[in-house]
């Protein structure tokens, strides 16, 4: 991703001084929460792909900056409140806020982030700019639902999958592309481009972050190996390998995710099960080829160094793997 923060480099730094700034509250606590979070890191992949959008498109303004704060605003509420459902206790290397400060305040905190996020995007006051981030944290909250209904259930299908992760993680990502170029006012095919760029490259995150869950490493991750695993989550590596599995192979896994306590060696049972019928390289194949569509439909805007710029962080998301 060098070349894309190079390019957005002092806008970057714009954006980390508008956290701090938004993140003040009469209430110390929501601020110190918030904080934690907010400025603990993370990849500020959706900011990057907002404000190389907006590059792109030849914005001029400022409004980029607080809408890309708005971004990863409602990005890191949906991480409190997942924290919450998922009683996680590690976020991005550190110990979650529900576990420092109780699921209570993790919650009220994700609730202010949003309150916070649409403030902010009503100062910008673009009409079609609300209408894509308020359809992007519906489809958010959906694919929340979505994830809590379908939890260590082993009859998830593909396509049941691919549309939780649509709506859970690519909508978020797909209206920071579009939202750039709304602000640029660049032509509906450039914008529907970066739009569906963002959807696919969105897809493959996801998919390649299912895949790390079970073959990455902590310090990477900031989290648990196999911690979606532990709390119930049945992604494509283990869906794949479920459609190819004997009878006797899938009742062993169903003990595994359905048991009242995690079993010490379900981890690593999981894992060679998975690796038996190739269900990390098939999850991988899949991020690649969505990952390819992303960029050929970049193709079809002009060359650049904004366009140079997505097309590796495209590449970025499937070579995490290493």
């Amino acid at each position: 991703m060098e070349k894309g923060l190079a390019l957005i480099k002092d806008d970057l730094q714009k954006v980390e001084e508008e956290y701090k700034k938004r993140l003040v509250s009469r209430v110390p606590l929501i601020t110190t929460v918030a904080e934690h979070l907010v400025m603990s890191g993370g990849k500020r992949f959706r900011p990057t792909l907002l404000l190389l959008s907006a590059r792109l498109c030849g914005y001029q303004g400022d409004d980029h900056i607080p809408l890309a704060g708005v971004i990863e605003f409602i990005h890191t509420a949906t991480l409190l409140h997942d924290d919450v459902i998922d009683n996680a206790e590690v976020r991005r290397g550190s110990a979650s806020a529900n576990t420092l400060w109780g699921n209570e305040a993790s919650v009220l905190v994700g609730d202010f982030l949003f309150s916070r996020s649409f403030a902010m995007m009503v100062e910008v006051g673009d009409l079609r700019i609300l209408q894509t981030l308020a359809l992007a944290t519906t489809a958010l909250a959906e694919g929340e639902t979505m994830e809590l209904v379908k939890t260590a259930d082993l009859s998830i299908t593909e396509e049941e999958n691919l549309e939780l992760i649509i709506n859970k993680t690519a909508v978020l990502i797909s209206a920071a592309a579009r939202i750039g170029a709304i602000l640029g006012k660049a032509p509906l095919e450039v914008e529907d481009a970066l739009a569906y760029y963002g959807l696919q490259v969105g897809i493959a995150f996801q998919l390649a972050d299912d895949c790390l869950d079970y073959i990455g490493e902590k310090e990477a991750l900031g989290k648990e190996i196999g911690s979606d695993l532990k709390e119930g989550k049945i992604t494509l590596p283990l869906i794949h390998s479920l459609g190819h599995c004997t009878s006797e192979e899938r009742k062993e896994i169903q003990e595994i995710v359905q048991s009242d306590e995690f079993p010490p060696d379900g981890l690593q049972k999981a894992i060679s099960f998975i690796k038996k019928y190739n269900g990390i390289d098939y999850t991988f194949a899949k991020a690649q080829q969505y990952i390819s569509e992303g960029k050929n439909k970049l193709m079809t805007i002009p060359p650049s160094p904004e366009r140079e710029a997505f097309l590796e962080m495209a590449d970025y998301v499937v070579e995490r793997r290493i």
